[in-house]
């Protein structure tokens, strides 16, 4: 009976032993920074808050005990910036997606044609930046008015890539066709928060407007005046920004192209 009891008493510490063994591993903390700019302008792309805005994966490869390592997914700030200050030291592939060419595409068939993605090590305080053709400009037109209740702003959208290096880029993936380039929406978000987007937004006063096939080619450049809807109550502060897109998903999601934030107080 000693013996079973002894046994059995080896058994759990043993175990106990190899639990606490796995618990051992100091907590991560070295940090990945970084920046999301038009390659022409230099200028910081701006997104949406959420998964419909850029995504950035890791994927570590020094971690040798799996074959292929799993991928670790975050979100862009909309400001055009991201951080992660909890990752482990190694050595990681970093890609971004978001309303811009693919960095790393490929052929249907699975054979890579470009990988513009970045391979670094991460330690301590690692910075790095993206450069990226988005796919549209938006730029406002004048200050946004405020009347009844209703908010009428004028904004601009460019393509910020050529239709040729956009074909040049995509078609080579497979599946190509011309309409990817037909801007089908121009939006309006209403919302009380700065972070303004897709994920932030009140549908009570939040415009768009659709557009089907090319017709939104004749728009490219020319001001375009857009009004909310509904009625915000007198003394509100809310929040606006512009966003359009085009038929075509990177990661099978159409993601916008977004201006900056402003504020406008409802008198």
């Amino acid at each position: 009976m000693k013996k079973i009891f002894y046994t059995v008493l080896f058994f759990l510490t043993a175990v106990s032993f190899n639990f606490c063994k796995i618990d051992n591993y100091d907590e991560p903390q070295e940090t990945l920074k970084g920046r999301v700019v038009d390659v022409v302008t230099g200028d910081l792309v701006l997104t949406d808050q959420g998964s419909e805005g850029t995504r950035i994966r890791l994927r570590e490869l020094s971690w040798t005990e799996t074959e292929v390592s799993d991928n670790f997914d975050f979100n862009c700030m909309k400001e055009g910036i991201f951080q992660n200050t909890k990752l482990f030291k190694g050595h990681y592939n970093v890609r971004i997606d978001g309303a811009f060419i693919p960095l790393l595409r490929k052929t249907i068939a699975g054979d890579t044609i470009a990988d513009e993605t970045k391979y670094i090590d991460i330690k301590g305080i690692t910075e790095v930046e993206f450069e990226v053709q988005p796919f549209l400009k938006l730029e406002w037109i004048g200050a946004p008015t405020v009347s009844g209740g209703q908010i009428t702003a004028t904004v601009t959208v460019t393509r910020a890539v050529s239709p040729a290096d956009f074909k040049a880029k995509v078609e080579p993936m497979g599946g190509y066709n011309d309409d990817m380039l037909n801007v089908t929406d121009v939006r309006l978000f209403v919302s009380q928060v700065p972070f303004v987007g897709y994920r932030e937004w009140d549908n009570r006063y939040t415009t768009q407007i659709s557009y089907s096939g090319n017709s939104f080619d004749a728009l490219l450049g020319v001001p375009i005046t857009i009004t909310t809807t509904g009625v915000i109550p007198a003394g509100r502060t809310v929040f606006i920004r512009a966003a359009a897109r085009i038929n075509y998903a990177t990661e099978n999601i159409k993601r916008h192209n977004y201006n900056e934030a402003i504020r406008v107080d409802i008198p």
